[in-house]
């Protein structure tokens, strides 16, 4: 569904009229912002297999930090991949990095390790290598991306929308105070069991991140 149809359904639940334009109406861009403020709560509840992408790094020769281009801190790291010298590559804290760096003397190499550090003016997730790149290397970043707030009518949400409208009409039914028979409080729970439900069949796709070992 788009911002736009999202914001209409939403509009709908609420017995409103529906617009042409989220910016439409000052109501209309209410709902809007608890469109987004649903998107993001149900984005952060679940590793989304749509959320699910690949950032690719090409290292340099001599250059041991990077940026994750896109990430924009909103990211969770599944696993890091060095696809050309084809083995995984473990993450370490920064304080095995900063002992590597600054009181070792790094080797060159094929990246083994990996560390966050910092991030950059565009928002987005720097990260150190280990050892230093002594040629170029394809480093892949499997990571569940979350996304930025919806700004125009025609972006598309990934994520299963019925937990998200729910959860945007019990946020809109709490703030105007009724539905026409609904409390917001039955609303909430509403939009708890569809959450659960669509994590349910998101999570069939990924059994073993769900299944417990002992």
């Amino acid at each position: 569904m788009t911002y736009l149809q999202l914001v209409n359904s939403v509009l709908r639940r609420l017995r409103e009229n529906e617009v042409s334009t989220v910016s439409e109406t000052s109501y209309s861009r209410l709902v809007g912002e608890f469109v987004n403020d649903a998107k993001r709560l149900v984005e952060d509840s679940y590793d989304w297999t749509a959320l699910r992408t690949t950032l690719t790094v090409s290292t340099v020769a001599n250059a041991f930090n990077y940026t994750l281009v896109g990430s924009k801190n909103k990211m969770k790291i599944l696993d890091v991949i060095n696809d050309t010298s084809n083995f995984f590559v473990q993450y370490k804290p920064s304080r095995w990095m900063d002992n590597a760096y600054l009181i070792d003397e790094p080797p060159k190499g094929t990246p083994q390790f990996y560390s966050f550090n910092g991030v950059d003016s565009n928002g987005d997730n720097g990260v150190d290598l280990y050892p230093i790149p002594d040629a170029v290397y394809q480093v892949l970043f499997n990571v569940v991306l979350r996304t930025a707030d919806f700004t125009t009518n025609s972006e598309i949400l990934s994520i299963p929308s019925s937990p998200v409208l729910q959860l945007a009409t019990a946020l809109g039914a709490r703030e105007r105070g009724e539905t026409g028979g609904t409390s917001a409080a039955e609303l909430f729970g509403l939009a708890d069991r569809t959450l659960a439900d669509a994590i349910a069949f998101d999570a069939a796709q990924h059994p073993e991140e769900t299944i417990w070992y002992s």
